[in-house]
């Protein structure tokens, strides 16, 4: 990756940590050493608030440059920091939310004269949320690659498929337009393989994880996604499977029909169509997700479809979430949230209606944040593609 574009990143965390008095931060988790080092590492990546940061590197071992210099044990840090010229800082901030307690701890053993700051974590998902411009291209670029395997989706369908087998079929059209398959997730509230094929009641199947639908999986194991139904005539058949080709998670669900849907299903995706016009037209920097939220919702009980809207029964209190190196990111468009909208977050845009029997209808799209408003990065169909 470039240098410019690292320190651009590298910087924008440098702007909030002097906001807090911070005079340094250790990165060591995969995702943040993605966004400040340009790759994963077992190591550790030192970020004072002036100078060059220096990577730290247990494995692998052909990794070379300068300020990179190899270690065996955390407990070596502060000798390492004096060697090379860096003061022990007074403030140093970990990966409060993410680190294992044990892991934290021992870190914060290393610098017994230093207040350690658990806010790592936050401060830079605050820095990952607005993207720079190469990462609005790695989006673009993924969002073609997505739409791609998409079109090809009614091409591996069968008469007579289960839901898993079908699910099969469109990760390999995923996996061969370049998609990583790795599904990164900040937290535990979420685990899946690449993504969900959800038909019929299953997408009713109330869920442990923070999806909009869940899904009663193949294994109590991973409650989530197919569950092996057959895909029978009159149901419907929502993809939704997350494009990770260049390392930043694009979303996108798509409907298809085993042959013609009742016409309430048809009714009921097009509120989901006008749920995306009306949000689209109203997002714009200074707008709140809780203001993208509360029009949603306007739409869909307007029209009647709110007892079925992001579920029945267990419902998802949100229409729309953060997207980049993980796939829940800030912003969140849910109640109570009033982070404003800034150019350069990205974000999936998903309300779905789940009809019982039929199954899931409704649209997801990713769209990025401009000065003006929204540009839409996940160009496909939007109409329920029958198989």
């Amino acid at each position: 990756m470039l240098q410019s574009e690292l320190k651009l990143r590298r910087d924008k965390i440098r702007a909030l940590m002097a906001g807090q008095k911070i005079d340094a931060a250790l990165f060591t988790c995969n995702v943040n050493l993605i966004y400040t080092y340009g790759r994963v590492i077992s190591g550790y990546l030192y970020l004072p608030l002036e100078g060059p940061a220096h990577i730290f590197i247990k494995r692998p071992n052909n990794v070379s440059g300068e300020f990179v210099h190899p270690i065996r044990k955390p407990e070596q840090l502060p000798d390492l920091l004096k060697e090379y010229g860096l003061a022990i800082p007074a403030r140093l901030m970990l990966e409060g939310d993410e680190l294992p307690f044990n892991e934290y701890t021992r870190l914060a053993a290393c610098f017994p004269d230093t207040e350690i700051l658990p806010c790592g974590t936050s401060l830079i998902r605050r820095a990952r949320s607005v993207k720079t411009e190469m990462e609005l291209g790695l989006f673009r670029r993924s969002a073609a690659a997505h739409a791609r395997a998409y079109a090809q989706i009614p091409s591996v369908y069968a008469e007579g498929m289960t839901d898993r087998a079908f699910s099969i079929e469109i990760e390999r059209l995923m996996r061969r337009e370049g998609c990583l398959g790795i599904f990164r997730v900040f937290g535990r509230s979420m685990e899946i393989f690449m993504g969900s094929v959800l038909t019929g009641d299953n997408a009713a199947a109330p869920s442990p994880y923070d999806f909009a639908l869940g899904g009663e999986g193949l294994d109590p194991s991973l409650p989530g996604g197919a569950n092996g139904m057959l895909l029978k005539p009159g149901q419907s058949v929502m993809v939704d499977l997350g494009g990770n080709f260049f390392g930043y998670m694009c979303d996108m669900s798509r409907v298809y029909s085993v042959g013609r849907l009742p016409q309430q299903a048809y009714d009921a995706h097009q509120v989901c169509l006008e749920v995306q016009e009306t949000v689209a037209a109203m997002a714009k920097p200074g707008v709140t997700g809780e203001d993208l939220y509360n029009a949603a919702i306007g739409v869909v009980t307007r029209a009647g479809w709110a007892d079925h809207f992001m579920g029945i029964g267990q419902q998802a209190k949100f229409i729309g979430h953060g997207i980049g190196l993980e796939i829940n990111e800030a912003p969140v468009l849910a109640p109570r949230m009033k982070q404003e909208l800034e150019p350069g977050m990205v974000f999936a845009l998903e309300p779905k209606i789940v009809l019982p029997e039929v199954g899931p209808v409704g649209i997801e799209n990713s769209w990025a944040v401009t000065a003006e408003g929204l540009e839409k990065l996940t160009q496909a169909p939007e109409e329920i593609i029958e198989l």
